[in-house]
């Protein structure tokens, strides 16, 4: 394995992460919030553009729960496709680099 594979890899479990603690963040939140209170619109506006599988089930009407560890699986996984897209757009994206 060559050293800019390490480092695309590497970048990708770094994206996962990210998204895993996102999604781990808001469980917390969302778990020890007022029930009683309804969530303000920049609350449930973020939590929904950082979780995409929320707003997927949100907005295509499903009709079953979705529990924390699918939804912090999911989070993972799509943030870490998001880093593999980003670093492919990356590698090809930089000029040619041309020696004198």
């Amino acid at each position: 394995m060559t050293n800019t594979m390490k480092d695309g890899l590497i970048r990708i479990v770094i994206w996962g992460s990210v998204g895993f603690m996102v999604a781990v963040g808001w469980g917390v939140y969302f778990t020890n919030a007022n029930k009683a209170e309804p969530i303000g619109p920049i609350i449930y506006t973020l939590s929904r553009l950082t979780v995409p599988l929320a707003t997927v089930v949100d907005y295509g009407n499903f009709n079953f729960p979705i529990g924390i560890r699918t939804a912090v699986v999911a989070n993972a996984a799509t943030y870490g496709l998001i880093g593999l897209i980003l670093g492919i757009i990356r590698r090809y994206s930089w000029p040619l680099r041309l020696s004198n």
